[in-house]
């Protein structure tokens, strides 16, 4: 397996790829990798014969009062576990690389950014896009990988692919969790014992809502306001709200009635760490 850093190089190595008629895939990531990262990997091993993963932990998708300077990083360890995952090359840029003195164009998906974790993380969406479409252009792959428990990113990148005629297929992953249900992600590293246990709660509220919806009740917003209710003792008065919405799966709407099916998308605050999670709920 390769590493490089600069766009010139990457893209030789793509280049080259293509040349001996190699179908390219990508797997976007800020690094930290765990078996979310790794299940990404190992799809795009099996769909693509280049493999490339980009490490970047990209400063424009960050507010001013969150954790861009203590994102978890470690390049070694991520390096062994996406060799073992099957990965050719590592692309692993420096902000100065993506973002040169003078950058100044960013990329906005609109209506779908403004809810969910759009309305509190007002720059975080026009980061993603941009730095998704500045990679895209880069590798130019016939594939990107992306996990589902980050549901609205899928869907964003997904639109923007869409509206802008970007010639690659963007492949959706299911969320790994853990073995007792915590969905798998870099910020996991943060909480302490207590907090820990208290995380499950996102997880548990996705399947109450479930349950909610199979005792009959087909109100988003009902199903909204009992998860709410829930959330506080489920997690020992740990965990603070942030949102909690019952959506349409495409254009992330609230939903006034479930009539087939819907995602129910939420973020909570354990401690200091914001942790989000999504799931499907279907009227049987």
């Amino acid at each position: 397996m390769k590493i490089v850093h600069t766009i010139a190089d990457i893209r030789a190595s793509v280049a080259a790829a293509r040349l001996e008629g190699k179908t390219i895939g990508l797997v976007p990531t800020m690094g930290y990798f765990h078996e979310g990262h790794l299940s990404l990997m190992r799809q795009a091993r099996k769909d693509n014969d280049f493999v490339v993963v980009s490490l970047f932990v990209n400063p424009t998708q960050f507010g001013a009062n969150e954790d861009l300077r203590d994102y978890p990083r470690d390049m070694d360890r991520d390096a062994l576990m996406a060799e073992e995952a099957g990965v050719d090359l590592i692309f692993s840029p420096s902000v100065e690389e993506m973002y040169p003195e003078g950058y100044q164009t960013y990329v906005a998906v609109e209506e779908m950014t403004k809810g969910l974790c759009g309305e509190f993380r007002s720059v975080h969406f026009r980061g993603v896009a941009t730095v998704c479409l500045k990679l895209f252009n880069i590798v130019q792959p016939d594939r990107a990988y992306f996990g589902r428990k980050d549901y609205q990113q899928l869907k964003v990148v997904e639109r923007m692919v869409k509206n802008l005629n970007v010639p690659l297929e963007i492949v959706g992953m299911p969320t790994v969790r853990e073995p007792d249900g915590l969905a798998m992600s870099s910020r996991n590293t943060y909480l302490s014992s207590e907090e820990r246990k208290a995380a499950l709660v996102l997880s548990k509220s996705l399947a109450y809502a479930q349950e909610l919806l199979d005792s009959g009740i087909t109100s988003g917003a009902e199903i909204q306001r009992e998860v709410e209710v829930f959330i506080g003792p489920a997690s020992g008065g740990l965990a603070r709200i942030e949102y909690v919405s019952v959506v349409h799966p495409e254009t992330l709407e609230c939903l006034d009635r479930i009539e087939n099916e819907a995602v129910i998308a939420l973020a909570v605050r354990i401690g200091k760490t914001r942790l989000i999670d999504n799931g499907v709920i279907r009227n049987a």
